[in-house]
C-alpha cells in the first residue's frame, strides 16, 4: 500500500533518517530525503542505489526559505508528500546548564523545535485540503523525560516537538491528518558523536539500529487511513525507561 506513495524525510541523509529512506523506498515508495550538507545528501542517494526512487536536496530546516525551496522541489520531483518523516535533529557537547552557551541553545532549539514546525506547516494546507496525510515526528525519549544523557537544550526542543506533535494532531485530526510523535531511545547514529563521553563500539552495537526505529515507522506508515498512533517509544532492551 506504499508503492508510489510521496514520502519526504529530513534529515534524510543520515542515522535515522537515512534508514527511514531505505525502508520507504523497499517498499516502493517515491523519496525526496533533506540534510545540510550536499556531500552528504549525494552521499545518501547514492548509497541507495535507487536514482528512479529517492532524491536529494540540501535544506536547513531552521531557515524558513531554504525550507519554501525544498518542499517546492520535493512537489515538483516526487508529487505533493503524502507522508512527512522529521528526522532532523542536532545537540551539542557541552549540554549541561554551567557549560551551555546561548548560541548553542538557539542552534539546537532553531532546528529541532522551529525546525519541525517550519516544515509542519509547509505541507499542512494540502494534506488538510486533501483530507488525508501522515506526519511523523522523531522526537526522543529526552522529549518525553528530562534525562542528562540528553542535555538541556536537547530535552526542551524535544519536549517542544512533542508539544507541537500533540497539539496539532488534535486539530487536524478532524481533516483526516494524522501525526505521530515516535520517542527512540539510544540509536546508533552520528549524533552519538556529541557526546561528552565518546561512545564504544560495543556500546553502538548493542543499542537500537536506524533500520529499527524505521521498521516501526513502516508499520505505522501502513495502518489504514482511520487508524492513528499518537505517540510511541522505541528503546533498546538494555535501556531504562522511568
Amino acid at each position: 500500500m506504499l508503492e508510489n506513495t510521496s514520502v519526504v524525510i529530513t534529515g534524510g541523509a543520515s542515522g535515522i533518517g537515512l534508514g527511514v529512506a531505505k525502508a520507504f523506498v523497499d517498499a516502493g515508495a517515491k523519496v525526496a530525503i533533506g540534510g545540510r550538507r550536499a556531500a552528504t545528501v549525494e552521499s545518501a542517494v547514492a548509497s541507495i542505489g535507487r536514482p528512479d526512487r529517492i532524491f536529494g536536496h540540501v535544506v536547513d530546516v531552521a531557515d524558513r526559505g531554504q525550507v519554501a525551496k525544498f518542499f517546492r522541489w520535493a512537489e515538483q520531483t516526487i508529487g505533493e508528500p503524502q507522508i512527512l518523516v522529521q528526522a532532523a535533529g542536532v545537540n551539542i557537547r557541552d549540554r549541561s546548564i554551567d557549560k551551555l552557551s546561548p548560541e548553542d541553545w538557539d542552534q539546537v532549539l532553531a532546528t529541532n523545535a522551529t525546525g519541525a514546525f517550519n516544515c509542519m506547516v509547509a505541507v499542512l494546507p494540502k494534506m488538510r485540503a486533501k483530507r488525508t496525510g501522515l506526519i511523523i515526528n522523531i522526537s526522543s525519549v529526552a522529549g518525553k523525560r528530562a534525562i542528562s544523557l540528553g542535555g538541556v537544550a536537547y530535552c526542551a526542543s524535544k519536549f517542544a516537538m512533542t508539544a507541537l506533535g500533540t497539539c496539532v494532531a488534535n486539530e487536524v485530526g478532524n481533516d483526516g491528518v494524522r501525526i505521530t510523535n515516535v520517542y527512540p531511545g539510544e540509536v546508533n547514529t552520528p549524533i552519538l558523536d556529541q557526546r561528552p563521553t565518546p561512545v564504544t563500539d560495543e556500546h553502538k552495537q548493542r543499542i537500537l539500529q536506524p533500520a529499527d526505529v524505521a521498521a516501526m515507522i513502516i508499520a505505522i506508515a501502513r495502518l489504514p487511513a482511520q487508524a492513528h498512533v499518537p505517540e510511541i517509544v522505541i528503546k533498546p532492551v538494555t535501556q531504562t525507561y522511568f
